[in-house]
């Protein structure tokens, strides 16, 4: 018998030929080919085909579209020369009625049926696989001689119709140091799937356990690994069961139908084509993707809010790449909770210096455009001074509509997390962001000072403790932005505050927040924040995994998003 390894060099015509024959036992033609496309199938009753079609296109990550068939045609000239569809996957899945009736090596016995069915050849991540061995990054799969893992996800499709199901996708185990070069090598090859649709911990997408896929091997991930996800054929397989035909047929997941095009070769792309790999967050491992582009005008505008205006030496505060991996981190949120108010004029009423407010409005005027929930949360003594600032923004069209106001108090042990979470339970968190901006700072001893190491203790309420909670909730990610080291958030900085800001060593924040961006002014931090999401939310390579490559672009909110951005009027 022919080993699988023997069938790599072969080409598709002949290893069309070797599966019709019958003569091997394929178990999957991962590897196979190696450089040359291979494809799902599905085949439907010539009533669905044309919204299954239409699922396809609106779902083009998972279903990229090389062919349709016309009813009754078992060839397909623009993928193959000499081919045959009823024979040439090493086997097949019988669907009645959305259930799984049996699997066969050949639909001969169909060919009546199959007069009246339409054929979708579709892309599959088996013809990249070549493209990722060349980049110097190992498939494990291949390397273990086994399917590929596919599991379902907890992220719904475009529905169209009667086709209405989650996302499948593929897990490859990728080298940390190598997901950069994985990204890059699969991103172009639009028609196997193109780059990942998730890198990290596979409980964000609902896969409890990588060690039970639900179609194909587990893969065992060697020390170092990340798994690494990408969208996956087999979506039309869920898409079958869903619409309950009572007649309809799939390959078996991992036995494709090989087609004689070759894998297209990646052009040079232009920086906004090329994509980055961030890690946004360690607990759950979360890495994130936007283009180069992108990511330059973002590290830009990080340079342009460092200016110091009042020569302070917030030049030693500043980190790099803190404001691009803190709006990658906000750009992934479901629920964003804000905090701002120095009462540094302790003296007058209200005391609140007017840095940080603007900044938190623009920020939350962002948030809402992209249809983000987002609440303030300020010092009791505040809520009235916060409540028409509010309303007053709402009325000059600054926000779209009021903005949730909270007010924190530690009453007990646990109040932090009762707030966080819902009946303080961690796995619920009520916001995935935490967001302080000019917003007074715990020091070391447990006071709160203005610059000139004035205690301003007595008018601040304990909101820190939020953000120390946060600490011990898997994936709620926290930002501070300050501009003189004495902010919330500011701690991850404060040896530098202590060495070159004046009085550091009282004044210093000793908080620490996941991302800590410095500015010259923190209302500059917050407009800085606010331009970053918009412009990660019209970075193509951005959206695409942020959707997990199922429906659209959401061109037409561009416009939405545009108008909330903060300008000098505003």
């Amino acid at each position: 018998m022919l080993l699988t390894g023997g069938l790599k060099s072969l080409l598709p015509h002949v290893l069309r030929r070797v599966i019709r024959c019958n003569r091997l036992s394929i178990s999957n033609t991962s590897g196979m080919a190696e450089g040359y496309k291979q494809a799902n199938i599905v085949i439907l009753h010539k009533s669905l085909a044309d919204d299954f079609e239409k699922f396809c296109r609106a779902n083009d990550g998972p279903l990229p579209l090389l062919y349709r068939s016309k009813p009754g045609d078992w060839q397909c000239p623009p993928l193959s020369s000499d081919s045959d569809i009823r024979t040439d996957c090493p086997q097949y899945r019988v669907y009645e009625h959305g259930a799984c009736t049996g699997t066969l090596k050949s639909l001969k016995e169909y060919s009546e049926q199959l007069k009246d069915m339409v054929a979708f050849y579709l892309g599959c991540s088996f013809s990249f696989e070549k493209a990722v061995q060349n980049a110097g990054i190992p498939v494990r799969n291949v390397e273990q001689k086994c399917n590929v893992s596919m599991y379902k996800t907890a992220v719904p499709c475009y529905s169209i119709s009667t086709f209405c199901c989650n996302l499948v996708v593929t897990m490859r185990p990728i080298p940390e140091s190598k997901l950069e070069a994985a990204v890059l090598a699969t991103s172009g090859l639009k028609e196997a799937h193109g780059a990942p649709i998730h890198m990290g911990d596979p409980g964000l997408l609902g896969i409890q356990d990588l060690s039970k896929p639900d179609y194909g091997d587990p893969v065992h991930l060697h020390p170092g690994d990340i798994p690494v996800f990408w969208a996956c054929g087999v979506t039309g397989v869920e898409a079958v069961i869903s619409c309950r035909a009572p007649l309809a047929f799939t390959h078996s997941p991992g036995c494709m139908f090989i087609t004689d095009l070759k894998n297209d070769n990646v052009t040079t792309r232009s920086s906004r084509e090329v994509p980055q790999v961030h890690c946004i967050s360690q607990d759950p491992l979360h890495y994130s993707i936007v283009s180069a582009e992108a990511a330059q005008k973002i590290r830009n505008l990080e340079t342009l809010i460092g200016i110091d205006p009042g020569d302070r030496g917030i030049i030693h505060l500043l980190r790099e790449e803190e404001l691009l991996k803190a709006c990658l981190s906000i750009s992934h949120a479901r629920s964003v909770l804000v905090t701002t108010g120095f009462p540094t004029h302790f003296t007058y009423e209200p005391p609140e210096e007017n840095d940080g407010p603007p900044g938190a409005l623009a920020i939350a005027a962002v948030l809402q455009a992209l249809e983000k929930e987002v609440a303030i949360v300020t010092d009791q003594r505040a809520m009235n001074l916060n409540k028409k600032i509010i309303e007053e923004a709402v009325q000059l069209g600054i926000l779209k509509r009021p903005v949730t106001l909270l007010s924190y108090q530690r009453e007990s042990a646990d109040s932090a997390l009762m707030f966080l979470c819902e009946n303080g339970n961690p796995g619920r968190p009520r916001f995935d962001h935490l967001i302080a901006i000019e917003r007074a700072g715990m020091a070391a001893d447990g006071n709160y000072y203005n610059a000139r190491k004035v205690n301003i203790k007595h008018l601040v309420d304990p909101i820190d403790e939020l953000f120390l909670a946060a600490q011990t909730i898997p994936g709620v990610a926290t930002t501070g932005v300050g501009d003189g080291g004495n902010e919330l958030g500011m701690g991850k900085v404060k040896d530098a505050v202590k060495k070159h800001i004046k009085n550091g060593d009282v004044i210093a924040c000793d908080v620490e927040a996941d991302f800590t961006i410095v500015a010259g002014v923190s209302n500059w931090g917050g407009y800085a924040i606010a331009c970053a999401l918009y412009i990660l939310s019209t970075c193509e390579i951005h959206d695409r995994y942020l959707r997990k490559a199922v429906g659209f672009p959401p061109l037409s909110k561009k416009t939405s998003w545009l108008s909330a951005l903060p300008s000098v009027p505003k």
